[in-house]
């Protein structure tokens, strides 16, 4: 998996998942554009991994700010070849009969329209090329329901229809799209977790531990790279084998 003169875009990228495999894709070679909304957290990530990096700041719920963040990037490093599209909110948890519509829409905005627009812009160049690889952070919500969540589970429901849409139309283009599946990954919202509920948690997973976000950064690192080139439309579970335990 080398990315030696490849230029990946990750959203959601001064945390946790987007942070871990941003470092990993810029220690096998890539240029990294880190896509989030604190400046002064993406400097801080940015100096962390040196040169192949730059951070630019961007709400992906607001369309102008995403795709100048993109042209940003695309100024400093050239055309976009891979894109990891990872930002996203829980949406909270409500009844759904009490549901607040702003924030179902604003999830919906976020975790699915951002996607889309997201990969419209890089998609020009890619299919310039005849090559390009994408990449969508699903949920578990993605293949099950979730009770008190509508809106966080239609919208990751949403970007795995997504993904597999765009893979059926760009095969013929050379461009690959897939969706990682994350289970329990230990970041910092479950470390806040009290550890007696971590506990219940990991004794729900048969491989009974959580995941860490460098063993899901490898899967996604495997899934944009070249040696991934057959493998497209595509739902990979990183989960410890918790997903096949719950109801469909």
């Amino acid at each position: 998996m080398d990315f030696t003169g490849q230029h990946i875009a990750v959203t959601g990228a001064s945390s946790g998942i987007g942070l871990v495999t941003a470092k990993l894709l810029a220690s096998r070679g890539a240029n990294i554009s880190l896509l989030a909304r604190r400046k002064d957290r993406l400097d801080e990530v940015a100096g962390e991994i040196g040169d192949r990096a730059a951070g630019f700041v961007a709400d992906v719920g607001d369309k102008a700010e995403l795709e100048h963040a993109l042209d940003q990037a695309a100024s400093r490093f050239g055309p976009v070849t891979g894109l990891f599209a990872n930002a996203g909110l829980t949406g909270g948890f409500t009844p759904a009969v009490e549901f607040p519509a702003d924030v179902f829409e604003q999830t919906i905005r976020v975790n699915l329209t951002s996607v889309f627009w997201a990969i419209q812009k890089v998609l020009p160049s890619m299919i310039e090329a005849k090559k390009g690889a994408i990449l969508v952070t699903g949920s578990m919500a993605s293949k099950r329901g979730m009770a008190m969540n509508p809106a966080y589970v239609a919208s990751k429901h949403g970007v795995l229809g997504l993904t597999r849409a765009i893979a059926v139309e760009m095969a013929p283009q050379g461009i690959r799209a897939n969706c990682i599946i994350p289970g329990f990954i230990r970041t910092e919202a479950l470390d806040r977790i009290p550890p007696d509920q971590q506990g219940k948690i990991e004794q729900r997973i048969p491989m009974r531990h959580m995941g860490t976000p460098e063993e899901l950064a490898e899967v996604a690192a495997f899934l944009l790279s070249d040696a991934a080139s057959h493998v497209t439309g595509q739902d990979w579970a990183v989960d410890g084998g918790v997903l096949e335990t719950l109801e469909v």
